[in-house]
């Protein structure tokens, strides 16, 4: 019976334990979309060198800073979703090519 009780109390540490990792792996998941949100936004001061019809070309040193201080996997991910927004939305996919 003691060795019944020990099992059942191990069991509840596990689902607690298994519990508080969820949670954690959710709140580190919501901070990074939090950051990357962020560092999207800091790229709006590139705003005047990307958008069609943009007569400067050379981008701002705060446009560079901005640009670097953008996460690696933010940008894509950020890429990717935007490329898939169309077909979401059905809509004929993009086609960028010059």
């Amino acid at each position: 019976m003691a060795v019944l009780k020990s099992l059942v109390f191990l069991s509840s540490q596990a689902a607690a334990l298994l519990l508080l990792l969820a949670v954690a792996a959710v709140q580190t998941q919501t901070v990074k979309a939090q950051s990357c949100t962020n560092q999207l936004t800091n790229l709006n001061v590139c705003a005047p060198f990307v958008v069609p019809g943009a007569t400067e070309t050379n981008p701002s040193s705060e446009c560079c800073g901005a640009l670097q201080s953008v996460q690696h996997d933010c940008l894509c991910s950020t890429l990717r979703i935007g490329s898939q927004l169309p077909s979401q939305c059905n809509l004929p996919p993009l086609n960028c090519g010059y």
